[in-house]
C-alpha cells in the first residue's frame, strides 16, 4: 500500500498493490500493521457499512459532534467524488476541503478523521460505496452541513442539481453548524 498525502495533512489517499492476471485481481483494502506502520495512526475500527447510490445522487456533509467517526471509505462499483472538510476550529486547515475521485477502476481509499464532515456525490451510473468507521453511528449525535455552502465553495462536479435527501438539504450553513474545537 502507499499513502499520499494530500493538501489537508490529516486526510490521506491510500492506493493498494493490485496483482493481478488474466484470471482478475486481489489486493488488501485494509492490514491494520501495515496502516500503522505507514501512517503511525493506531485505530480499530468498529463498523462497516455499504450503500448504493444512483448517478447524481449526493450524500453529506456529514459528521457527528460526539462518538465522531473516523472513516476509512473506498468505492467497489462506479465512480464518486469524495470529500472531507476540516472542521475542527484548532486546526491549520479549519475551513478547508479536500475531494478525489475515488472508483471501483482506481481502487484507491481516502483517510477521513475524526473531526472532518463527509460527503460523496455519484459520477457514474450508480456507485457502491464502502466505509469503515471507528465509531459506532448514532443519529443522535449526527449532523450535517449543506452540501452548498457558500463559505465552503466546494467544487462538486455535477451537471446538474444533485439528487439530495430531504435531511440533507435541511444542512446548516458552515458559519451556523456545531463544530470541533
Amino acid at each position: 500500500m502507499q499513502v499520499i498525502p494530500t493538501t489537508i495533512p490529516d486526510v490521506l489517499i491510500l492506493e493498494p498493490k493490485v496483482f493481478g492476471d488474466a484470471r482478475g485481481f486481489f489486493f488488501e483494502s485494509f492490514n491494520e500493521r501495515c496502516w500503522r506502520d505507514l501512517t503511525g495512526i493506531d485505530l480499530h475500527f468498529v463498523q462497516h457499512n455499504h450503500s448504493r447510490s444512483a448517478g447524481g445522487v449526493l450524500r453529506g456533509l456529514h459528521y457527528q459532534m460526539q462518538q465522531p467517526q473516523g472513516k476509512l471509505v473506498r468505492v467497489i462499483a462506479g465512480e464518486v467524488f469524495d470529500v472531507a472538510v476540516d472542521i475542527r476550529k484548532s486546526s491549520s486547515s479549519f475551513g478547508q476541503w479536500f475531494g478525489t475521485t475515488l472508483s471501483a477502476e482506481n481502487k484507491r481509499q481516502m483517510w477521513v478523521p475524526r473531526g472532518f464532515a463527509h460527503g460523496f456525490c455519484v459520477t457514474s451510473d450508480s456507485a457502491e460505496f464502502l466505509y469503515l468507521t471507528t465509531d459506532y453511528y448514532a443519529p443522535q449525535h449526527e449532523r450535517c452541513i449543506v452540501w452548498n455552502d457558500p463559505d465552503l465553495a466546494i467544487s462538486w462536479p455535477l451537471e446538474q442539481e444533485p439528487n439530495v435527501s430531504a435531511k440533507d438539504r435541511e444542512g446548516r450553513l458552515f458559519k451556523d453548524a456545531d463544530l470541533f474545537s
